[in-house]
């Protein structure tokens, strides 16, 4: 069982005042804190608390009640190429049927019986009069809010050797290496002394020596 609506929950909407009738129009504006989880986890969102604007069109239709809206916010995250915090305005648009739950079938469209079941549960109902926005509202932002969000268009991202970020410095390089002349450097610098005088030949004098000493 379902929880009841809380008429105090500020992204929940009473219809009464709209009424029944057929064609009848209401519009509302209200701005609400933006609730918890309020966009793409670890990417992008909305802070909770944040305001979001909202504007609402309702209409009232045979079946129920069709919620045509709008919603502005900022929403804070991390650039994916440089890492560093940014903020972006969005706005998201939505459109949602509520109908009502002793709405017959009047003017829907005649499915196969097995359908039925299916289109029920992705239908969303009024209750008691109101209708809770929080769902129709998260979806519709996450959708308007950037995948791979950047600080600014054409951010160069990070050096991939040191992770400088190159927007600070445009002219930010490393001189090119021979990676067979660093292996050799990587090399000499773990030889001892003794060993780089044998390989550069300081024992050679010694070894005539003996020679001659032979002879």
């Amino acid at each position: 069982m379902t929880a009841r609506l809380d008429h105090r929950n500020p992204l929940v909407f009473d219809t009464h005042e709209l009424g029944r009738r057929p064609g009848a129009l209401q519009r509302l504006t209200r701005t609400v804190a933006a609730p918890k989880d309020f966009g793409i986890q670890g990417v992008v969102g909305v802070p909770e608390g944040a305001p979001v604007e909202l504007g609402l069109r309702l209409e009232s239709v045979m079946e129920g009640v069709l919620v045509t809206g709008a919603a502005r916010a900022q929403a804070e995250g991390e650039c994916v190429r440089c890492l560093e915090p940014l903020q972006l305005d969005v706005e998201a648009e939505f459109q949602e049927m509520f109908s009502y739950p002793d709405a017959d079938d009047r003017g829907r469209h005649h499915a196969e019986p097995g359908d039925d079941a299916e289109d029920d549960e992705d239908r969303l109902f009024l209750e008691d009069g109101m209708f809770d926005l929080e769902a129709v509202l998260r979806d519709a932002v996450v959708l308007a809010l950037p995948m791979q969000p950047v600080c600014q268009e054409g951010c160069p991202g990070l050096c991939t050797e040191c992770g400088a970020r190159l927007a600070d410095d445009p002219d930010h390089h490393h001189d090119a290496v021979d990676m067979r002349w660093a292996a050799l450097q990587g090399l000499a610098e773990t030889m001892t002394d003794g060993e780089k005088d044998e390989m550069s030949g300081g024992a050679l004098p010694s070894a005539h020596a003996d020679e001659k000493q032979e002879k």
